[in-house]
This record gives C-alpha cells, sequence and structure tokens, in this order.
C-alpha cells in the first residue's frame, strides 16, 4: 500500500514536471528515444534478416548433410582448387551402397538440377528441373498443396510424373486444375501429379526457388540432361538423436572412403558439406552486427541519459523549497529518494516507448519477401534498458534531493 501511494505520488510530480515545460523535455527525451530506436530498430531488422535465412536454409534440410565434390567453403581454405576438378562426383551406385548400409542414417536421397522450359500448348516456364529419389521429401520441405507426392515405384522405374512448382501451375494452367495433366520438358510428355504450395520470393534463396521448380524422379532426370552418367549430389538425414549430426558425419566418412577403395593415409576425394554449418556462420554475423548496432545507439542513450540527468539537476533546484516542506511535514529520505528517481525513470521509459513505437511503423514498410517484426524480446530489453538508464541519470540528483537539510532547503527561492 505504501509502494502504490508514493509511485502514485511520485507519477503526479512528474507528470506536472514534463507539462512544466514541454519543449524542454521533448528535447531530453530526443537521445533516449534515438537510442532505442537505433538500438531496438536493428535488433528488430537483424532478426528479421535472421529469420529470412533460416526459413531459406530450412528448405534444403538444416539437419543433414550433403555429399558433393567441392565444399561450401567453410573450411579447407589452403586446399587447391584444382584438387576439387579431380575428385569423382558422387554416383547413384554410391548412393545405394549407402542407404544399404547407413546406420546413423534417417533418410537419404540424390539430388540433380538442370534448366529446362517447361511448356503446354500456348504457354511455357523456363524452370528448375530437380531430379529426387523417392525419401526427398523426408528431408526437405515439398508441402503439396494439390495431388500427391511420387510413389516409390514411379521412381524406381523413371516414370515421367512431374510435381510442378506454384509459379509454374499458374503460368501454365491458369485456373485449370493441373493435377493429370500434361507438360513438356525436352519434348517429353510429362504427367503433373502434384503441385506445391507457394512459397513467394525470398531474400536468400537457396537452392532455387520451389515456386519455380518442377520436380522428376531422378532416373529420368538423368537420362534426359547426363547422357546416362548416374552423378548427382548426395543428401543424408540424421537421425534425432543427440550428436546425431557428428555420428553420421564420421559413419558417412568412413563409408565413402571404403566404397572409394581409399587407403589409410590417402586424402578424402570427396566433401561433407553441412548446412547447420552454414547456420552458425550466419549466426555469428549478425551477433556482430546486433553488437555494433547496440553500441552505435548507447553512444545516443549516453547523451539522452546525460539530457535527462540535467532535467533531473534543475527539477532538484526548481523544487528545493518544495522538498523543504515536505521534509518539515515528516517526509522521509526515501521518499523524496524515490520520487525524484521515478521521475527520472518514468522520463526515460516515456522516450524508450517512442522510439519503439517508431520501429513499430518501420515494420509496415514492404520490404519484398523480408517480413519485419518487432518481437516482444526486443520490446522487453528496449524498456530495461530504458529503465537501466532512468536510474542511472537520476541517482545522483535524487540523492542531493534527499539530503538536502529541510531548514536550508525551505528558506530556497
Amino acid at each position: 500500500m505504501l509502494f502504490l501511494r508514493l509511485t502514485l505520488e511520485s507519477f503526479r510530480f512528474a507528470w506536472q514536471a514534463l507539462r512544466s515545460n514541454i519543449l524542454r523535455t521533448v528535447l531530453s527525451l530526443l537521445g533516449v528515444t534515438i537510442g532505442i530506436f537505433s538500438i531496438i530498430g536493428v535488433y528488430t531488422m537483424v532478426d528479421s534478416l535472421e529469420n529470412n535465412v533460416k526459413s531459406g536454409l530450412s528448405s534444403i534440410g538444416s539437419q543433414s548433410i550433403y555429399i558433393e565434390r567441392f565444399t561450401w567453403g567453410l573450411g579447407e581454405e589452403d586446399y587447391p582448387w584444382w584438387k576439387y576438378f579431380a575428385r569423382p562426383m558422387p554416383t547413384y551406385r554410391e548412393f545405394r551402397s549407402l542407404k544399404n548400409n547407413l546406420k546413423e542414417a534417417e533418410a537419404i536421397t540424390i539430388l540433380t538440377w538442370n534448366n529446362a522450359v517447361a511448356k503446354r500448348e500456348s504457354s511455357s516456364f523456363r524452370s528448375l528441373i530437380q531430379g529426387v529419389s523417392y525419401e526427398y521429401s523426408e528431408i526437405n520441405e515439398v508441402p503439396i498443396e494439390k495431388g500427391r507426392y511420387f510413389l516409390e515405384q514411379e521412381v524406381d522405374a523413371a516414370r515421367p510424373v512431374a510435381i510442378i512448382g506454384a509459379s509454374v501451375a499458374e503460368t501454365l494452367f491458369g485456373n485449370e486444375d493441373p493435377i493429370n495433366k500434361r507438360i513438356k520438358l525436352k519434348g517429353e510428355n510429362f504427367t503433373v501429379i502434384g503441385v506445391v504450395e507457394k512459397k513467394g520470393k525470398q531474400m536468400i534463396e537457396i537452392a532455387g526457388n520451389p515456386d519455380e521448380k518442377v520436380f522428376i524422379p531422378f532416373l529420368k532426370s538423368k537420362r534426359m540432361f547426363g547422357s546416362g552418367f548416374l552423378t548427382g549430389t548426395i543428401q543424408v538425414k540424421a537421425k534425432d538423436v543427440e550428436n546425431g549430426l557428428e555420428n553420421l558425419e564420421h559413419e558417412l566418412r568412413g563409408q565413402m572412403r571404403t566404397i572409394r577403395g581409399l587407403r589409410p593415409l590417402d586424402e578424402d576425394n570427396f566433401a561433407l558439406n553441412r548446412p547447420d554449418a552454414l547456420v552458425n556462420f550466419m549466426t555469428t554475423i549478425f551477433s556482430s552486427i546486433r553488437m555494433g548496432g547496440f553500441v552505435i545507439g548507447l553512444f545516443a542513450l549516453l547523451i539522452g541519459g546525460f539530457g535527462i540527468a540535467n532535467i533531473m539537476f534543475v527539477s532538484v533546484k526548481e523544487r528545493t523549497n518544495i522538498i523543504g516542506i515536505q521534509k518539515s511535514l515528516g517526509a522521509k529520505n526515501f521518499f523524496i529518494l524515490f520520487q525524484f528517481l521515478f521521475e527520472a525513470v518514468f522520463l526515460c521509459l516515456l522516450g524508450g516507448f517512442i522510439g519503439l513505437v517508431l520501429v513499430y511503423f518501420i515494420s509496415f514498410i514492404p520490404l519484398g519477401s523480408m517480413e519485419i517484426v518487432l518481437s516482444t524480446k526486443n520490446m522487453i530489453f528496449g524498456v530495461m534498458i530504458s529503465s537501466i538508464i532512468g536510474v542511472v541519470a537520476g541517482l545522483v540528483p535524487a540523492f542531493q534531493a534527499a539530503n538536502m537539510d529541510p531548514v536550508i532547503a525551505i528558506r530556497a527561492k
């Protein structure tokens, strides 16, 4: 009850001080507003960009490992570039061997990518043709909106069936239902068995935009585009257990070395690429950007803190006589201390709130596929920073007011 009375009384004094000189108050709050806007604005933009990037990475299976000829550049910096070209490509035979022998894998698929024009009557669409094996959907997101996914027999028999992206379906079929209709790829007829849900254009697209893809069986793709060479990228998903990726990586390395007949001292002639390494790399970059934004915003907050401290010193001087009267009527030191400290925090919170509102309005600015969201976490962080600045800025003036001699203070003019 006492705390509530102190808070209400302090709020009344703070509100009167704010109204008594609005221009002075606004100028003092400007530093806090700019500081909070800078920090929370950067944090919000970085969080939104990070979510966009992670969403893109999720489409390539973040809990999986890719077996390829080339590394993704997160290691082996001193490895001669020409040695990469000397490495053999992963083959369909290696894929079948791994599929039959891996113990730490949840699922395994082999992929290939080619570009071709998908045609239907007078309409055409330049698409990314992705050849996949049956377990592709168990590793990567393939949300089917209409129709169905491949049957295992269709993939193994290399039948001319296709799952098309939303943009391909819209261009070739318009409002017509594409299921069980035919399209042409490189002059061959394919029956459409499914349409993937529309994802929209992403800021960072890894492995292509699914809206513009056409999925077909891997063996059919190699017969059309690969001149009979059954090579591609092998993707393996780890089991959902502790250290699953590490266990899978160790097993894959041993299995691939055995399949390729490498001796103990021979170096690997393949690369094991992990999307989670890209996630960790991007997280490090985003953390650095956040720190830079915090440091820049901190300077504005310090300036705002000095402004609030200045307003509090002026407020103490203007109300010295009132402080003397309060003390003579029995007001305790902690009441005076709390009163001025509350006023400083209140002013900083007001400035911080304005900064948060500005960030919130920025979230409505369209930035293509990136959705800007002011998270609750960032809002709480902004309130905490504002409160801390208010306490620091108001501490010395509050102590000065609390320790005044009531006789001297009441005589002040």
